[in-house]
């Protein structure tokens, strides 16, 4: 029976609402709302893949990226586009994706996000018909930004090209833990210098722990250089009050 993960029907979010259940010890510490009992994934690789469809039957399909979670919290680290998978694995999410939002006749965005387990195998873990998190970095690095590409869909327009123009990385901006009340942001004059990094604020005037404040999406040819641009990010950067 254990290990198993928890999971809150309704709003769960970013960590919120998942919990792993290791032992019978650990039900002290569950959740009381309605949830769901999934089983435990031997996880080589998290990623997702985003999915529009127009009225007309038109779909497009952008490349997968690999999300990098912190295990404790279930709080996405950061994400890569184009994700570090074999051909084959490209091919296959690509084309689940496109099948369930076929299936579901979607109009607009889907986003479904996916398990590569160690023995080659992928599994649909959940999904969302919603601009998502793992597409917020389309806007510097696609042809066409998930956000047109809704607009174009449920407009009636033709739909955009989803092909990657760069590699990136996406990492979302948290609020530090032990501080609540009115956001300051430390250290981004130095961020907004740095050259590749784009900088996104949602305009919450409060900050809490673990909220998420906005996202910083950075652009680089050499995507060697992503993973060492984040580090510097999250060594300069804090959201505090």
């Amino acid at each position: 029976m254990y290990p198993f993960i928890q999971k809150a029907c309704t709003g769960g979010y970013d960590g919120r609402g998942v919990l792993k259940i290791s032992s019978k010890e650990d039900l002290e510490s569950a959740f009381p709302e309605d949830f769901i009992v999934e089983e435990t994934v031997s996880i080589e690789k998290e990623v997702s893949v985003i999915v529009c469809g127009s009225p007309g039957g038109e779909y497009i399909v952008y490349d997968p990226v690999e999300m990098v979670f912190e295990p404790k919290n279930h709080i996405l680290l950061y994400q890569l586009a184009p994700a570090d998978i074999s051909y084959e694995h490209i091919r296959t999410c690509k084309e689940l994706a496109l099948d369930l939002a076929k299936q579901f006749g979607i109009v607009g965005l889907l986003a479904i996000e996916m398990f590569i387990d160690h023995s080659g195998k992928v599994l649909i873990n959940e999904c969302a018909p919603r601009p998502h998190n793992s597409g917020h970095h389309t806007i510097e690095a696609a042809y066409c930004s998930q956000y047109e590409n809704h607009l174009r869909a449920i407009s009636g327009l033709p739909l955009g090209s989803p092909k990657t123009m760069i590699p990136s990385l996406l990492l979302n901006l948290l609020g530090a833990d032990g501080y609540a009340g009115k956001v300051k942001y430390e250290g981004l004059d130095e961020v907004l210098a740095m050259e590749g990094v784009s900088v996104h604020i949602y305009g919450k005037e409060e900050t809490r722990p673990f909220r998420k404040m906005g996202h910083i999406t950075i652009i680089d040819p050499e995507k060697d250089n992503l993973v060492d641009k984040y580090h510097k990010i999250r060594n300069t950067l804090t959201v505090k009050t």
